[in-house]
């Protein structure tokens, strides 16, 4: 079986084109195409991955999940185990896009299968230090995950896809992507 990854689940529903080109570039020096919202993710995300950002023994940080169930691998940023409460952190939360809710609910389900307790789940925002906290996912947002997750499956770069000038303007693939004219805006 092949797993996808929890944290391209956003970038698949923001366009599945750029989870192909993702996997073009992915060897290539990061600065040719990450933009500063993207740098500034992965600077502030380096607290989560190095386990730094929290000394409690209760808080286990950049812990790998899996779900057989659904076919997906990744990471949660953090998990306080006493508590039972998710969090995922992110820089800056204008708003909360319907692919950020499916990795933490994709993170939610593996911990659940993996045999944790989660009884909350929020986001963190990172610039503001506020928690954000959203509704457990239940069978109906499993039934949806789940089909997102078969489209992510059945995608194919081949495949005609709707562009969306005011999503492609804010892509970091837009210079090199043959499915719009559009510029970015960084």
């Amino acid at each position: 079986m092949t797993y996808v990854q929890i944290s391209t689940l956003n970038d698949f529903v923001f366009c599945p084109y750029s989870i192909y080109l993702h996997g073009i570039y992915d060897h290539m020096d990061e600065s040719l195409y990450h933009a500063a919202p993207q740098v500034r993710g992965s600077i502030s995300h380096e607290a989560t991955d190095n386990k730094s950002s929290s000394t409690s023994k209760d808080c286990l940080l950049s812990l790998p999940v899996f779900s057989d169930r659904l076919g997906i691998i990744g990471k949660i940023d953090c998990f306080r185990v006493t508590e039972g409460h998710l969090i995922e952190r992110k820089y800056l939360l204008k708003k909360i896009f319907r692919g950020q809710l499916y990795q933490i609910w994709a993170q939610y389900f593996c911990l659940e299968e993996m045999g944790y307790k989660v009884s909350k789940i929020s986001f963190y925002e990172i610039s503001t230090k506020k928690n954000i906290t959203v509704d457990l996912p239940g069978s109906a947002e499993y039934l949806e995950l789940k089909s997102v997750i078969e489209k992510y499956n059945q995608y194919s770069p081949d495949d005609e896809i709707e562009t969306n000038p005011n999503k492609c303007i804010h892509c970091i693939y837009c210079p090199m992507c043959d499915k719009t004219d559009s510029d970015n805006v960084y």
